[in-house]
């Protein structure tokens, strides 16, 4: 089981860039490992650092910015593109973000991410924008997600203001986020209603 998703608030890593494929979000070369851990310190790593030195990080980048931080990376639109490696969500899971937020996902790194516990939001364009626009003028802007109503909501402190807007997902990956389960949880949560119509049915 994963941990259960409801109220995500949290400052968040803005990444302004269009067309951020797989192999970016995990390069190649890191996916020999069959276990989901430690891929986190890979994720971006070719845009992290200078040569594949983990002690030089190129400073542009925006994992490498003190300024930003949380459990939400914001991206622009066509995120996840490229080839289908699940290894993506696994490393921004393990990186410790909760949810990523765009305009537009991949279909198949969708699909990857609500089976690994991690939440895609797809918002408008405009909505998109004032994020970054609020994120650029205070890095300590927040979003805050509410997976049970189905919101996004960016709060920005500096202003005492806020704009929301609301968000599709897959009914099912709905209840299994909500309940930390993947699919195999989730049929055995539905045991008791199993052998409930098992018995009834042979009556």
């Amino acid at each position: 089981m994963s941990i259960p998703l409801n109220i995500i608030k949290s400052c968040f890593v803005p990444l302004n860039i269009e067309n951020v494929d797989t192999d970016q979000i995990i390069p190649a070369r890191f996916l020999k490992a069959t276990t989901k851990e430690g891929f986190g310190k890979n994720l971006f790593r070719d845009w992290r650092y200078e040569n594949n030195d983990e002690t030089k990080p190129k400073k542009g980048f925006v994992l490498n910015n003190p300024l930003y931080s949380g459990e939400i990376l914001v991206a622009a639109k066509n995120f996840g593109c490229g080839s289908s490696r699940e290894h993506a969500a696994w490393a921004l899971k393990d990186y410790g973000f909760k949810a990523i937020v765009s305009s537009f996902f991949a279909d198949i790194f969708k699909n990857n991410a609500l089976n690994n516990g991690l939440l895609p939001v797809q918002v408008s364009d405009h909505f998109l924008q004032k994020i970054f626009s609020a994120i650029a003028k205070n890095p300590e802007a927040e979003l805050e997600i509410d997976l049970e109503k189905q919101t996004i909501k960016l709060l920005d402190h500096s202003k005492h203001s806020s704009a929301e807007e609301t968000f599709e997902i897959n009914p099912y990956k709905k209840t299994c986020l909500l309940n930390g389960f993947d699919d195999i949880d989730y049929l055995l949560s539905l045991k008791k209603d199993i052998e409930n119509f098992e018995r009834s049915y042979t009556l």
